[in-house]
């Protein structure tokens, strides 16, 4: 009975040691998603900008418009930071890395926290959602 709860022990301290030693995932990007509105119209700049900021602030990011064309994304989760900027048309939008703070970044590896990506894959999902409920 010793010998099992021994080897219990061992193998819950291995496990621990493996899953906090994890290296995270691969940065994760949106390249030139295509911007599709239930109407199929074109939308104007100021419409996809609009959809764009609102996704993310109804996400808990704070957008801030850098020039025409480009936001920058960034989010705070306790004492993590994301930083990401988004260049975006009429036609296409990217969601791109831009920095960290707190998250296992690693710049060799392109590695980040394994948070990240769905935090990213959420934001993408809103601002499609925004887009297409947007009625353009």
């Amino acid at each position: 009975m010793k010998r099992i709860l021994s080897g219990m022990v061992v193998a819950c301290l291995v496990v621990a040691v493996v899953v906090g030693c994890r290296g995270g995932g691969q940065i994760y990007n949106v390249n030139g998603a295509s911007v599709q509105t239930a109407t199929g119209k074109e939308p104007s700049m100021e419409d996809v900008q609009k959809a764009i900021i609102q996704a993310g602030v109804g996400l808990g990011w704070t957008m801030a418009v850098v020039k025409s064309g480009e936001i920058m994304g960034t989010l705070n989760v306790r004492s993590h930071q994301a930083v990401v900027t988004i260049p975006y048309t009429t036609k296409t939008y990217s969601i791109l890395y831009k920095d960290s703070s707190n998250l296992k970044y690693n710049a060799d590896k392109h590695t980040i926290h394994e948070n990240y990506t769905g935090w990213i894959q959420r934001l993408d999902g809103a601002i499609r959602s925004r887009l297409t409920a947007a009625g353009m």
